[in-house]
């Protein structure tokens, strides 16, 4: 029955609904008596909330039964809660953080495994060296120097790509370098450029837990992909 249905029928009276509950694999009757608008109103609200929460949620691991619980519970102030918000809030938010880690993994798993036999195609070249992180690199052009310390700022250009070739930034594109403290960059970066010394070049192949992670970047960069980076180091300073 939609809203139109209710009305109509509230006009002439009262609005029975007869339905089955399940408690305990057991089906018992239930009548709902909508007697008035409020309680029209009621039914409404508390049919949406549901629709809502099965729409955005996995309620197919989750009892309903134990959700109505919890809201009797908060129209009646929490007096029969079982717990406060302060004390459950880190569990749901565990909760949710597993279910969305779950979702994008489901997503996004492909990615990882292309990522990580890219890098161990790389790792068995000639020339091609790895760090006790997992870190490769290749020197391209060896320059002269001090190497920047994390806490220096450094100068650079680059290009980098996704392991497909595909460039999703540039600096030598926008025709000029970046600046930036080498403690605010991805770990493959911080790690790598402390690698190397000013007029230096070298390619980094970086997996995806030293880049963005398993949330990626924005539309360009998808959760768990490896990247390589083409740099070279034009300065350092503290």
């Amino acid at each position: 029955m939609n809203l139109k249905g209710f009305a109509i029928a509230l006009a002439a009276g009262a609005v029975v609904f007869t339905g089955c509950e399940n408690a305990g694999g057991n089906a018992a009757s239930k009548e709902v008596v909508l007697a008035n608008k409020q309680d029209t109103v009621a039914y409404f609200m508390g049919m949406m909330t549901g629709k809502q929460l099965k729409d955005a949620f996995n309620f197919e691991v989750l009892d309903e039964n134990i959700v109505s619980a919890g809201t009797k519970a908060g129209f009646a102030d929490d007096s029969t809660a079982l717990f406060t918000q302060d004390e459950v809030g880190p569990i749901v938010q565990a909760y949710f953080q597993e279910m969305q880690a779950e979702k994008v993994k489901s997503q996004y798993g492909d990615q990882q495994k292309e990522g990580e036999k890219f890098l161990s195609d790389m790792e068995a070249k000639d020339g091609v060296m790895s760090t006790g992180t997992g870190l490769l690199y290749e020197v391209v052009t060896e320059g002269s120097g001090n190497h920047p310390a994390v806490t220096d700022k450094v100068t650079v250009h680059y290009t980098g790509k996704l392991i497909n070739g595909k460039v999703f930034d540039s600096s030598v594109e926008r025709g000029e370098p970046s600046t930036f403290g080498l403690n605010q960059v991805i770990p493959g970066w911080t790690e790598g450029l402390q690698l190397m010394t000013p007029g230096s070049k070298y390619t980094f192949y970086i997996p995806h837990y030293l880049a963005y992670g398993e949330q990626g970047a924005g539309q360009n960069i998808p959760p768990f992909s490896s990247l390589i980076f083409e740099v070279e180091l034009i300065s350092v300073a503290q």
